[in-house]
Parts: C-alpha cells; sequence; structure tokens
C-alpha cells in the first residue's frame, strides 16, 4: 500500500522488517536521560544514539533500494508511454504519489529524498506496529475470555455465514465486534501519551498552563477511570453495545485516537485493518486452548505486550472459507 512492496515472500525478509518497526516503537518510547539533563545533552549515556544510528542505517538501506526499484520502473513506464501513448491505467502506491510532487517543479510543495523517506518511515512506525498491537491485544483478551470470543464468532457465523470469508463491508453489520475492538482500544490504546503544546496562556482545573507549554495527554488512564467508567479493569465490550461512543475523538472519556485538529490522520484505515483481521481470526480458527494468557505490559511509544502472544491457530470450518473476487471465487 504504501511502496507496493511485500515482505510475506520470506520469513526472514518480514522478521527483520518487524523487528525494525518494533525496535523504532521501543527507541521512541524510551527515557532519554539525556533529553532532560541539559548537561548531558551530548552525551549517550544510555546508548540509545548508537542504537538510532544503526536503526537509521537499516531502515535508509532499505528505502534507498525500494525508491531506486521505483525509480527505474518509472522511467520504464514514461519510456513505454511515449511509444504507446496513454498512461496505461497504471496504480499508484503512496511512493509514486510523493515521487510524482518531488519530481513536479511547479508543485507548491518540495520535497527532498529525505522528506519522503521520513514520511514512509512514519507510516511504518505510527500504522503498522498500533494496528498490530491492537489486534495482538484483542486476541489476548478474547482467548482469557472464551464466553466473548463465542459470542463474537456467533455474530459472525449468523451474519456472514460458514462458506465465505467475512469481508470488510460486513462490519458495519457486526456490532459486538465494533465493541470488542473499542474495548480493547480502551484498556489498551496504542497511543498511550498524546503530546500537544498549548498555544495561549490558559488554566485548567487551578493549573495554570504557560502558552508553547509540552503537554502530555494520559489515554491510558483516562480509558481506566472509575470516575468515567464502572469496573474500569474488567473487560466488558457490552459498555459500548448502545453505540453512542465513537473512537474518533468525539467523547474526551474515550480517545485512541487523539482529538480535534491533530487527529491520528490514520484512523479510518487502521478501524478497517484491526475489524478485518480480527473477525477472520474468529471466524476461522479456534484459540483458547484453556491456558490463561498473561497480560503484563512492556516498554514502548505504542504499549506492546511483555510476551509476544504465541498461540497456534487451529481451522474450525472445514471446507476453508473462500474470498469472492469479481466474479471469481479465490480458495484461501
Amino acid at each position: 500500500m504504501a511502496m507496493g512492496e511485500r515482505c510475506s515472500g520470506g520469513a526472514d525478509e518480514a522478521d527483520w522488517v518487524r523487528k525494525l518497526v518494533a525496535e523504532t516503537a521501543e527507541l521512541t518510547g524510551k527515557f532519554n536521560l539525556s533529553d532532560y539533563v541539559w548537561f548531558c545533552k551530548r552525551l549517550d549515556l544510555q546508548g540509545f544514539g548508537k542504537r538510532l544510528e544503526d536503526l537509521r542505517e537499516r531502515f535508509d538501506s532499505m528505502m534507498e533500494r525500494i525508491i531506486e526499484e521505483h525509480v527505474e520502473a518509472r522511467m520504464n513506464k514514461k519510456k513505454k508511454t511515449t511509444v504507446v501513448g496513454g498512461n496505461g491505467g497504471e496504480v499508484k502506491d503512496l511512493l509514486d504519489v510523493l515521487l510524482d510532487i518531488k519530481e513536479d517543479q511547479d508543485s507548491e510543495i518540495k520535497l527532498t529524498r529525505e522528506n519522503i523517506k521520513a514520511f514512509i518511515w512514519d507510516i511504518f512506525a505510527a500504522g503498522t506496529e498500533s494496528s498490530a498491537i491492537t489486534t495482538e491485544w484483542a486476541m489476548a483478551e478474547l482467548i482469557n475470555h472464551p464466553e466473548i470470543l463465542n459470542r463474537a464468532r456467533k455474530e459472525i457465523d449468523s451474519v456472514v455465514g460458514k462458506s465465505r470469508l467475512v469481508q470488510e463491508s460486513d462490519i458495519p453489520n457486526l456490532p459486538y465486534l465494533q465493541a470488542i475492538v473499542k474495548e480493547t482500544m480502551r484498556l489498551h490504546p496504542a497511543a498511550p501519551l498524546i503530546m500537544r503544546e498549548s498555544s495561549r496562556d490558559c488554566e485548567i482545573q487551578g493549573y495554570k498552563i504557560p502558552a508553547r507549554t509540552r503537554l502530555f495527554v494520559n489515554v491510558w488512564a483516562i480509558g481506566r477511570d472509575p470516575n468515567h467508567w464502572d469496573e474500569p479493569l474488567e473487560f466488558e465490550p457490552e459498555r459500548f453495545m448502545d453505540g453512542k461512543m465513537d473512537a474518533r475523538g468525539q467523547h474526551f472519556e474515550f480517545l485512541p485516537f487523539g482529538s480535534g485538529r491533530r487527529v491520528c490522520p490514520g484512523t479510518t484505515l487502521a478501524l478497517h485493518m484491526v475489524h478485518a483481521n480480527l473477525a477472520a481470526m474468529i471466524q476461522c480458527f479456534e484459540w483458547s486452548d484453556g491456558n490463561i494468557v498473561d497480560m503484563e505490559e512492556g516498554v514502548g511509544l505504542t504499549i506492546p505486550r511483555a510476551h509476544p502472544l504465541i498461540c497456534v491457530p487451529v481451522a474450525r470450518l472445514h471446507p476453508f472459507p473462500t474470498i469472492e473476487m469479481g466474479d471469481s471465487v479465490t480458495d484461501q
């Protein structure tokens, strides 16, 4: 989607990219003493600077390869367009769009190669890790609450059936699945802290906040505040079944994506991805084996699990569902 690249062709490549993203989230969430003690700002006391430089070099080498492949492919397309005529109706990924802007001399936005790399890395770090972690937390909660898992599965079976795979178009008809995702984001927000800067002097509940003060909104604590939630530490999707509370920042007691003009720009895509992936995992596989999953939180910008969720999926539908693509049906 971002670069027209698939990393699932080999286990080693997929694992390499996964570790790259996870390490980025980890380093971003670390407490760096040099950032807070002024006379230590040039000292790499905890070794984060060295790790960050190594991380940057690894990502840069990957991006250089992919950008060069895109540039070469674009040149070949231009040659074919010159000979044949027309644009061939080719589908562009995000990197192609950014390269178009960079090459457009009349564009109001001037992009450099480094700008493009930084933008793509933002998509990688903020878009993939957060969605994956949310799905992982949701599965962990469902395994620990088999009655909720069974109810979600019955809902999917009643709406979708067992002959085809659940699709994005089915999600609006699966309110309990939506409630599960909301409850997961309440207890395990992908962005536990939201950073803002005050634009002017103000006073909030007796606290005087000067202009240009860096503020942190603790989304994790808000989602567990007993003043707003009954039994806040319990995983209860039913609390969202009335459909009144939205996840897009309109209710200040529930801010998984932030709020206002700085709300997460990837909200819609993230919700589509998490709902669709979670629904397919619930529909197609058995997960609970009677063991309680450890819910300890790890360290990082996105609050990963302290211990990765490792489980063996067992197919529950025979034959396995199919995906309808246009007029054809593809076995998965």
